[in-house]
């Protein structure tokens, strides 16, 4: 299991960099274009923005995290642990963007963090899986 902490940490941080990035572009992009342009303008300057690409990578990277958690870990496991993604998103845009994050943003994040805990230590009482030869045999006596 703390493997697949790791490697969700190691997602996270992938997704919230890629997420400033995504911002930061974007924001390049709109500052430049008329008030409420149209989508096919946005996308069409965002498809070829250097911010907007490295946030595309660094999300690819968060992905290609996710389908290995995916396929080591139950869905009803890793999906509401990459909630934790709110948090690091959060203090990207904190210390990064310099955004400024509200107390009750902070209580709704707090609250994300619990939920997490939960989900953790489930699964850490839950009984422990069957192995991969336990699953091969009983298919074969089957």
């Amino acid at each position: 299991m703390i493997r697949l902490i790791i490697i969700l940490l190691i997602a996270l941080i992938l997704e919230a960099l890629g997420v400033v990035f995504l911002s930061k572009g974007l924001k390049e992009i709109a500052a430049v274009l008329p008030p409420s342009p149209s989508p096919i303008a946005l996308i069409t300057r965002a498809a070829v923005h250097p911010m907007v690409l490295i946030g595309v990578a660094f999300e690819a990277g968060f992905f290609a995290g996710l389908l290995y958690l995916l396929s080591q870990q139950d869905v009803s496991v890793v999906w509401p642990l990459t909630a934790l993604g709110f948090v690091v998103t959060t203090l990207a845009a904190k210390f990064i963007l310099r955004e400024e994050i509200s107390i009750t943003r902070w209580i709704g994040i707090t609250l994300i963090v619990i939920g997490a805990a939960l989900v953790c230590y489930t699964e850490s009482i839950k009984s422990p899986a069957p192995s991969q030869n336990t699953r091969a045999s009983t298919a074969n006596h089957q």
